[in-house]
């Protein structure tokens, strides 16, 4: 059987085998060119071929090839799974990883249900083992900025977040067919800034989905949500796939409304804050407020979620997108998924 120990606190090489050998691949593989403490033991691909390229192409000659998780992991009894499959495959995956002993780090989103969600949590923790997800929004400096402004209190206490996410995104393959195609497979990024920002988790949502007119989806390309946050934060989503010509970037165009003044992100590195003057006039007038920029330590996106990820298993550590986290991000998404198959507030079940 698979060493069922806690990696030590001074382990020096931490063996992986990465499951689904696809595109996203790339960013995984290059965050790992500077680190010289891992050693990729395993790749496993549905298509054995598209597995042995990516070994030969970032020269892993010596990493088991298989088509069978569980086959590798027995034979090669690796510390660590990387899991890049599709959604569909994500929970078979990452409990058999965990069952064999093996920390993972998955592609998001964790589950593609909550029940399957809680039951990983379950198998994690029986199995004494760290499931975490890859969010790479987080380990960006503009996100720190504007968490560490909003957390300062510079604008007063927050009352009101609002995200817009427009992009008109040709993709080949599984997105353009699937359900709910922008609320499942990006909000989630979208839905987890809004939690890292504000420091608050969700309690309720109201959620309109369609595919607009035009649309190269087959379903849900567009939505809007309204979500009730604890200590009564009202956080807004605008978001659509098919909205080609000026565009918002990927991390969304931000606006945060507080007890006193507001701050603006366009979720690349330009900031504005300002705050109203005490003054009797119907529109009160307002002075700049600085933001003061904030730098992620390390490198960022895919490579500071992985580079994270291998620091706290080095560590002993929950990592930032632990599961036990991460669930509440993922569950944003199912209950905004639900407010729009029944047109009615759902109350989100974490």
């Amino acid at each position: 059987m698979p060493n069922q120990d806690n990696i030590p606190a001074n382990s020096s090489l931490l063996r992986i085998v990465l499951v689904g050998c696809g595109s996203i691949t790339g960013e995984w593989f290059n965050a790992l060119k500077t680190r010289k403490d891992v050693d990729i033991v395993g790749l496993v691909d549905l298509d054995e071929t598209v597995a042995r390229k990516r070994s030969e192409e970032f020269n892993w000659p010596h990493a088991r090839i298989g088509t069978d998780l569980a086959a590798v992991l027995a034979e090669v009894r690796p510390d660590i799974v990387f899991d890049c499959t599709i959604p569909a495959a994500r929970a078979s995956v990452v409990e058999v990883a965990l069952r064999h002993g093996c920390h993972v780090l998955s592609e998001k989103p964790m589950a593609n249900s909550m029940d399957e969600a809680r039951r990983l949590i379950d198998v994690a923790r029986e199995a004494g083992r760290t499931f975490a997800i890859m969010q790479n929004r987080r380990y960006l400096g503009s996100i720190r900025t504007m968490r560490s402004f909003i957390g300062s209190e510079a604008i007063g206490g927050l009352t009101t977040l609002n995200s817009d996410f427009y992009v008109g995104a040709h993709f080949a393959g599984y997105r353009g067919k699937m359900r709910h195609a922008l609320l499942l497979d990006m909000s989630i990024h979208t839905f987890d800034q809004a939690r890292m920002i504000s420091g608050a988790d969700p309690v309720s949502v109201y959620c309109r989905e369609w595919n607009p007119r035009g649309s190269w989806f087959d379903h849900g390309a567009s939505a809007v949500a309204i979500f009730e946050m604890s200590n009564g934060l009202v956080y807004t989503y605008r978001g659509s796939w098919c909205a080609e010509g000026d565009g918002t970037t990927w991390e969304c165009d931000w606006r945060a409304l507080g007890t006193n003044g507001y701050a603006l992100w366009d979720g690349a590195e330009n900031f504005r804050a300002q705050r109203p003057r005490p003054t009797d006039d119907l529109v009160r007038p307002t002075d700049p407020v600085p933001v003061p920029g904030v730098e992620w330590p390390g490198p960022s996106g895919h490579a500071g979620c992985i580079h994270h990820f291998l620091d706290c298993i080095h560590a002993g550590r929950k990592p930032e997108t632990d599961c036990t986290d991460n669930i509440k991000s993922l569950a944003m998404v199912f209950g905004a998924i639900e407010s729009a198959e029944t047109g009615r507030a759902v109350e989100i079940k974490i």
